[in-house]
Order: structure tokens, then C-alpha cells, then sequence
């Protein structure tokens, strides 16, 4: 089987087992909304390598203080670095990666002592992802929202950045109000295009 063909069988395979286990606890919602996604096979390998790319920079300055999203080559950076020089080398690391068409930058620097000082209005890295895990699963059991086409990241101060692709203004609306309405979400940000 050609590798692109394999990728793709693979991928609609995983979303399908997803779709069927997902629909158990939730509204009726077709396996074809489920399974497949509006990018196309050339954007999915695209962003794949992307990502590789990316963290071979993050293994390359020896931190995982970062965290990735991709949809389309629109790439999300989020995390909190306490060390300045790792922070820059990932930075500019980050910034050569070829193929990015448009870099969301939300990753920081911030020392370990403020962070100390701002403790009580930091998320902690479990913190933050059991608010993504609870927003993921709250758009996947939202009857209107192809939640296979979004990604969500949670930022330390509990921002929600969305990104990916809404196929109407009245998904896009519904997914947001899913971010919104979650609790601990204390801001969101959208990077959602709405194209059917």
C-alpha cells in the first residue's frame, strides 16, 4: 500500500473506532462527520512533519516546556519556560521550521520565582490538561460540531486558544460557546476559519 494511502487508512480507521466509542454517550452524530476530516491527506503529512519538526527543536533545547497544535499549517505554540535561554533557542528554532504558514506564538518565559508568586492563578500541567481533555469531550458530544476538526490548548493562566476549521458560522458559534461555557476556562482565544 502507497505510504499516503496507509497514513490515510490509518487515520480514518482511528477516528472511526473514536466516533463509534464516542457515540455511546452522545447525541446521534454520523460516523462520516466523525471520521473524516475537512483537511485534505497532503495538509494532514504536511502538518505531520511539521510537528515532527517541531519537536526535534523541542529535543534539541532538551525542554518539553512547550506544546503543539496544527490544523492546515497554522501552528499553535503554547507552555511556560522558567529557563530564558531554552525559551529563546526553542523560540527561533521554532521559527525556522519550514512549511508554517501561520504561527500563533503563546508560549512565555517566566522566571521560577514569579511563577512562585503567581502560583494561585496558574494552571498546573494536570490542571491544564483536564480542562482541554473536558472541552474536547464536550465538543465531541455537541450535536453541529465536527469536533475532529478543532484543536484546543490550554494556555498556564487557563486561556483556551481554538484552532481549525469550522465548516459554518453556526459551528463555529456553538464550539465556542462550548470553550466558553467550561469551567475554568478563563478566556478564549479563536483561531478558527469558517469555511464549508
Amino acid at each position: 500500500m502507497h505510504s499516503r494511502s496507509r497514513i490515510l487508512a490509518v487515520v480514518v480507521l482511528s477516528l472511526a473506532t473514536i466516533a463509534v466509542a464516542s457515540c455511546r454517550n452522545s447525541p446521534p452524530i454520523s460516523l462520516i462527520e466523525r471520521a473524516i476530516e475537512a483537511r485534505s491527506t497532503a495538509d494532514i503529512v504536511d502538518d505531520n512533519r511539521i510537528v515532527i519538526d517541531v519537536n526535534r527543536v523541542m529535543a534539541d533545547v532538551r525542554s518539553i516546556k512547550a506544546s503543539t497544535e496544527i490544523y492546515e499549517q497554522r501552528l499553535l505554540i503554547t507552555g511556560l519556560f522558567s529557563d530564558k535561554s531554552s525559551y529563546n533557542r526553542f523560540r527561533k528554532g521554532v521559527r525556522a521550521v519550514k512549511g508554517v504558514k501561520k504561527l500563533y506564538w503563546h508560549a512565555a518565559y517566566m522566571s521560577e520565582a514569579e511563577q512562585e508568586r503567581q502560583k494561585d492563578r496558574l494552571l498546573g500541567w494536570a490542571d491544564a490538561l483536564a480542562l482541554d481533555t473536558k472541552i474536547e469531550a464536550q465538543l465531541l458530544a455537541t450535536r453541529g460540531v465536527g469536533s475532529v476538526n478543532f484543536r484546543v490548548a490550554v494556555g498556564a493562566k487557563g486561556t483556551v486558544y481554538l484552532l481549525g476549521r469550522a465548516r459554518s458560522g453556526e459551528e463555529l458559534k456553538k464550539a465556542l460557546a462550548v470553550a466558553r461555557g467550561t469551567k475554568g476556562a478563563k478566556r478564549v482565544v479563536n483561531y478558527v476559519v469558517v469555511r464549508p
